[in-house]
């Protein structure tokens, strides 16, 4: 059964508040050391840059550890709970963390080829830039929220690439042609964004979404008629107002799909 992630963009904070207590030095130590460290008190622990590769962790208590760029490659986590961890940008390819709790899991641009998660919580992982991800493991709704996300912090040919995954796994995600338009149009690629909006328009009339269709069809006649502004432009001048007239436009399909994420 496939597990279903939800990837909380914002969540890089644990969803539980635990008690506010010193790592286990020794513990630490040991697992520095030997790497084997099964069923170990590691909560909290700082492990920064930790070479950890092949280590047992099974059983391990590892909540809200801080494992940025850990080398965990190879690693036996199976059973570990990682609640509110940060594994951010660590090397994971081949881990075993089968059983393991990842609730609230900051896992962005790790390496987690070859990765077991068979059983493991995946509630509230972010997993958003990770390389290598099992595709049973994404669906075309986290594409589709990563790909806002990078649009909101401007990077709108990232949110492109993402849109164009959760398409491909999911061919009338109308919001995500909506979203890959606005993106598009960020970019002055006004043939692109005309041909996406008109699709999601197309589908949110399939689906019976009447204010998708309404904001779709806006959208698709604001592009329409900046196409026809563009040929006016040299001759008129206003070269400010047209480029605040697409940012506009492209907002306001954004603003309609941000409550979907």
């Amino acid at each position: 059964m496939k597990l279903k992630l939800f990837s909380t963009l914002t969540l890089l904070t644990p969803l539980i508040a635990f008690p506010a207590q010193a790592e286990n030095l020794q513990q630490v130590q040991q697992l520095v050391s030997t790497r084997q460290c099964q069923g170990c008190e590691l909560s909290r622990a700082g492990l920064v840059y930790a070479n950890l590769q092949g280590a047992d962790l099974s059983g391990a208590n590892l909540v809200q550890a801080n494992l940025t760029h850990a080398n965990l490659s190879g690693a036996n986590l199976q059973g570990a709970n990682l609640a509110g961890a940060v594994l951010y940008g660590a090397n994971l390819n081949g881990a075993d963390l089968r059983g393991a709790n990842l609730g609230g899991v900051d896992m962005r641009d790790s390496y987690v080829q070859g990765i077991n998660l068979d059983g493991a919580n995946l509630q509230g992982t972010v997993l958003m830039g990770a390389i290598g991800i099992p595709p049973e493991y994404i669906t075309a709704e986290d594409y589709y929220r990563w790909g806002l996300a990078e649009d909101q912090q401007g990077n709108f040919s990232g949110a492109i690439a993402y849109y164009n995954q959760a398409i491909g796994l999911k061919a009338d995600f109308a919001h995500a042609f909506l979203a890959r338009a606005a993106s598009r149009l960020r970019l002055r690629d006004m043939n692109g964004a005309l041909a996406d909006a008109q699709q999601a328009e197309q589908f949110y009339l399939a689906q019976g979404n009447e204010q998708g269709h309404q904001t779709s069809m806006r959208f698709s006649q604001g592009v329409q008629a900046a196409q026809e502004a563009a040929t006016e432009r040299p001759r008129r001048g206003g070269g400010g107002n047209f480029l605040g007239f697409l940012g506009g436009l492209a907002s306001l399909a954004v603003r309609f799909l941000l409550p979907f994420r």
